[in-house]
């Protein structure tokens, strides 16, 4: 879409947004005082100097907001959206405890698409409350997840869970490719949907289906995203098993690259390095869940020196407690420094572009959003930073990611479509998610209480 108009004729643009601040998060481009950009179809124009921005546009509505920063959605690279529902069912447990004894069977016994559904309403009305305007799903029930999605106005990428036992969703890892292949077919033209792999881990997912996933995803030309080297542990039964680390063993398979997403990463030796930044994989780091459940330290910053993209997401809500992204920031960036040892490491404007820039690279948005950048989607979100936590502002990225809480999350747009509006959720019931919530773990007490008096 053109930005630029002949001398004397504005162009006729939905919305103007005049801000105090403009963080485009463009490579090399810096924080802009007094800027504004416009919304028209969907797309972005500008930032240009708010005065420039008048010349240039004639809007229907002007959006003027004297003390707030713009800056793109934020990009939750990784979460089990339905998982929601099970915030605080099991904490304080080391991984595989969590998993084993806790939440798997809780899913066997109720997990299903209305419970999925459920859980994604929730996770979406906290996700865009706190600015995420798109989100990487890896859990069950897919299609109502998709479905919801649909209707709440969020972008997604929709990791279909694929696993060598039966699940809810697939009978084997087989079914599940070949429902993955019909999601594909039905949302191929969604503008907010895109579709990838979700082989749940290397010790979930055998030689045979790592095989049987490379040729899906040379058929299908999805994306694939997968937890690897979450704990030391996972590494040492992948070397008794298979007498190589998981990565290595991924490697073999053929399956890293620009187009692989290894979500958590702690545990990193300098092979791994060498092949994390010699195949272009991206790299998810999940920060307060992985300190939750003590899984270890992803070392972002000796990533991110040796030229690894490295993205930021929440993980879901059973293991983290929360979804909130600026809570996420400041976490990733004050343990950067810690594990390198270099206070230095990850300031606040690359911390931000993780969350940005960084994450819609890693899911291969990076051509459509994380910018706010002239014919970019019109994702993205503003900031009130005139609170007295935020002041004064000597720099508007070191308050949103050391000062900031999500509450000062104001407005959010995702493709030029409002979903928050001075602090209030758009077309979301929150008493509505409030009841169902609370139904919800009711019946979960009741079952667990049951289980407990067998």
């Amino acid at each position: 879409m053109p930005s630029h108009a002949p001398p004397g004729t504005p162009l006729d643009v939905e919305l103007l947004i005049e801000a105090r601040w403009v963080l485009p998060m463009s490579e090399g481009l810096p924080t802009l005082d007094d800027h504004a950009v416009a919304i028209d179809a969907g797309r972005l124009l500008g930032p240009w100097p708010i005065e420039e921005a008048r010349r240039r546009v004639r809007a229907r509505r002007v959006l003027a907001l004297g003390h707030h920063a713009l800056l793109p959605g934020l990009v939750n690279a990784h979460n089990h959206a339905g998982m929601s529902l099970m915030r605080g069912f099991a904490d304080d447990l080391p991984l595989m405890t969590w998993l084993n004894e806790h939440i798997w069977p809780a899913e066997a016994a109720h997990v299903n698409p209305r419970f999925v559904a459920d859980g994604t309403r929730l996770a979406i009305a906290e996700m865009l409350r706190s600015g995420t305007t798109t989100f990487a799903d890896m859990y069950l029930a897919p299609e109502a997840v998709a479905e919801v999605v649909a209707q709440a106005g969020i972008r997604t990428q929709l990791c279909t869970p694929l696993i060598d036992f039966p699940t809810p969703w697939a009978a084997d890892f087989g079914t599940g490719l070949e429902r993955t292949r019909a999601l594909v077919e039905r949302y191929r033209d969604h503008p907010l949907i895109e579709l990838a792999f979700g082989p749940h881990a290397p010790y979930t997912v055998g030689d045979d289906s790592l095989r049987r996933l490379l040729e899906a995803r040379e058929r299908l030309d999805l994306p694939v995203q997968m937890h690897v080297h979450e704990t030391a542990d996972e590494v040492e039964q992948g070397l008794a098993k298979h007498g190589k680390r998981p990565l290595q063993r991924l490697f073999e398979a053929g399956l890293l690259g620009e187009r692989f997403q290894a979500v958590h990463v702690t545990q990193v030796d300098d092979t791994d390095l060498a092949m994390l930044r010699e195949t272009g994989t991206q790299v998810i780091h999940c920060p307060q869940s992985n300190l939750k459940l003590a899984s270890g330290f992803c070392p972002v910053e000796r990533l991110r020196r040796a030229g690894v993209n490295v993205a930021l997401g929440t993980d879901g809500a059973a293991s983290n407690n929360d979804l909130d992204m600026i809570d996420e920031l400041r976490s990733a960036a004050l343990l950067a420094k810690g594990v390198s040892g270099d206070a230095a490491a990850l300031p606040a404007i690359e911390a931000l572009a993780m969350a940005t820039r960084d994450g819609a690279h890693a899911l291969g948005l990076g051509d459509r959003i994380g910018q706010l950048r002239d014919g970019f989607e019109a994702d993205l979100i503003a900031v009130d930073l005139q609170a007295v936590n935020t002041l004064p502002v000597h720099h508007p990225a070191s308050a949103i990611v050391y000062a900031m809480n999500s509450r000062q999350v104001s407005h959010s747009w995702v493709a030029g479509r409002p979903r928050l509006v001075d602090g209030i959720l758009c077309d979301s019931d929150v008493e509505a998610l409030t009841r169902m919530a609370m139904e919800q773990q009711r019946a979960m007490a009741a079952t667990s209480q049951s289980g407990e008096a067998q």
